[in-house]
């Protein structure tokens, strides 16, 4: 009997349906992100902020996540964990499970990182970070290369051998605030190819990025024409 793998999509429940049409496309089930209300309304709904992927089976969700969303998970035969700790609205408390997970390292604000997540990362690298913001700001590209807009990040990933763009901060979109950040605006459906909300000619620094992604033969897939939005990132899971 063949077995049919289905890929899912998890994105903030707010994509645009051009967003989401293109990744039906693709070949993806949108799962949207139920909204936090702990969190404040420019970031209440992005999955970074909200899910941690320990691996292809184990996922963390703060703790205050909607039944019918954790038993989807669990239907797809993940094994579900709730943070320790809930979000709350202020820095750093809402910074919690927004920590980058690379096959070697674990790069985040480590005092600021949910007690569950750190005890269940195994012997990967702590790379500790001031930005607490790490996913968001943070591109992977594949566990030895990223993009980022933080200085910090770069050092550290850099004195690691992680090649790193480091890209200057702006020109991204997060409604409510002055602007969003490059993890935060795409996220790998595959080694191959990264999806982006939005598309990199619009982007002041699209053509640094493209050459990046040329080197690693990973290709940009754009959602939406027009200018790059940060929507928490995009997680691909299959099961």
């Amino acid at each position: 009997m063949e077995v049919f793998m289905k890929n899912y999509a998890i994105v903030d429940f707010r994509i645009y349906k051009e967003e989401e049409d293109n990744l039906i496309k693709l070949g993806y089930d949108v799962i949207k992100c139920p909204p936090s209300s702990n969190l404040y309304d420019s970031v209440f709904g992005h999955p970074d902020m909200l899910i941690h992927f320990i691996d292809k089976k184990n996922v963390i969700f703060h703790r205050d996540m909607e039944n019918n969303f954790i038993n989807f998970f669990k239907s797809l035969n993940f094994n579900v964990f709730l943070s320790d700790k809930s979000l709350e609205t202020k820095y750093p408390n809402n910074i919690k499970l927004n920590a980058v997970n690379l096959k070697n390292y674990f790069i985040h604000n480590i005092d600021h990182t949910d007690s569950l997540l750190l005890n269940m990362i195994g012997n990967k690298k702590l790379l500790n970070v001031k930005q607490g913001y790490t996913k968001c700001s943070t591109a992977v590209v594949n566990d030895n290369a990223i993009i980022t807009s933080d200085t910090g990040i770069a050092k550290i990933a850099k004195d690691e051998n992680i090649d790193v763009l480091l890209l200057p901060p702006g020109d991204i979109s997060l409604p409510g605030l002055d602007y969003g950040f490059i993890g935060g605006c795409c996220g790998l459906l595959d080694k191959d190819r990264l999806a982006f909300f939005g598309d990199l000619n619009y982007y002041a620094y699209g053509k640094e990025i493209l050459d990046f992604l040329y080197k690693y033969d990973v290709k940009p897939i754009y959602l939406r024409e027009g200018k790059l939005i940060d929507r928490g990132s995009l997680f691909v899971v299959k099961s």
